[in-house]
């Protein structure tokens, strides 16, 4: 399911009053810098791998400490109803920006994003894909994170978002599907109304080794966003020859390890192939290199263990990346 524009307010809203006064109740040493460094930029962690004290984003993913003191915040959880990964509140300080970016990793192509304001103020404005919305207190928002997004908070006091991650599950699609249609009355969730009983949490979030199933989806989602270029064809038909080849591998091997080397081979043929087709300078509609598309949402998550792939490879814990 893709978004028909920028952002989409859904037909859901939650007690403002209740959710800043769980917000403002958690512990200062809660708070963590964001892991981008962003100034101003800060997070609690509400569900992580393991509810740990991480920012990753692969593993089996639980509640931490600070989610299991936020009652009404599960409850907000569970009246939407997904299965539910990374997670955290998040603040913005006063003057503040997160930076206008696209979200092109493989983690963003496979989950929506909640963003459910607990404190603001009128000067925060949320800029997505050539528009821009003061996010109430209280509200649910989606929004595409493949188009150019930032934030800006232009008032006195930090914001604070709830910011849900998930791939979806529940009545979350029929949301979104009312959100678009517009014309709707808000649904009021006070605390108390939802049982927060039985939430739950990504399990599996990449795959041992990528199907060529799903290197197809990924592939056709990044060619219906990019602009005519001469070298377009091409470069498609290298990826299209690519994804042949490794479905021919995964017939024999599918994720068993004997098979990596081999896929291995296939995937630096690929790499070098597509440096000498110089093809860095194809672009897709947000603005960003193809290869840079490629590389973040399949090339570096053609294997679950990363890390050990690239020891594999080049006998070091080493990414290799689409050269221009």
């Amino acid at each position: 399911m893709e978004l028909t524009r920028p952002l989409v307010k859904l037909p859901i809203r939650f007690d403002a009053e209740a959710l800043e006064a769980q917000v403002r109740a958690l512990p200062g040493s809660a708070w963590v810098p964001h892991p981008t460094g962003y100034v101003g930029n800060e997070a609690v962690r509400l569900i992580t791998p393991g509810g740990e004290s991480t920012d990753d984003l692969k593993g089996e993913m639980g509640p931490t400490e600070h989610l299991l003191a936020s009652p009404y915040i599960m409850e907000i959880m569970a009246s939407i109803g997904s299965v539910w990964g990374r997670s955290r509140l998040m603040g913005l300080g006063a003057g503040a920006d997160v930076p206008v970016h696209v979200d092109s990793h493989y983690y963003w192509r496979t989950h929506w994003r909640i963003h459910i304001p607990a404190i603001t103020n009128p000067e925060v404005i949320f800029n997505c894909g050539g528009d821009s919305v003061h996010m109430k207190a209280g509200e649910c928002w989606v929004f595409d994170s493949f188009r150019v997004h930032g934030v800006h908070n232009g008032g006195t006091a930090q914001r604070i978002h709830l910011v849900l991650d998930t791939v979806g599950g529940g009545r979350l699609r029929q949301l979104i599907e009312a959100g678009e249609r517009g014309g709707f009355e808000e649904e009021l969730v006070k605390p108390g109304t939802c049982s927060a009983n039985g939430l739950l949490y990504e399990r599996t979030n990449s795959p041992a080794v990528m199907s060529p199933w799903e290197i197809r989806a990924h592939v056709a989602y990044l060619s219906a966003h990019t602009v005519p270029h001469p070298l377009l064809g091409a470069v498609l038909k290298r990826v299209d020859d690519f994804v042949e080849d490794w479905a021919a591998l995964w017939a024999q091997y599918q994720t068993d390890e004997a098979g990596w080397d081999d896929y291995l081979k296939l995937r630096q043929g690929l790499l070098d192939d597509l440096t000498a087709l110089r093809g860095s300078s194809v672009l897709l509609k947000n603005t960003l290199p193809l290869y840079l598309g490629l590389d973040h949402m399949v090339l570096q998550n053609l294997f679950g263990d990363a890390a050990a792939a690239a020891a594999r490879a080049a006998g070091e814990v080493q990414e290799q990346r689409i050269a221009s």
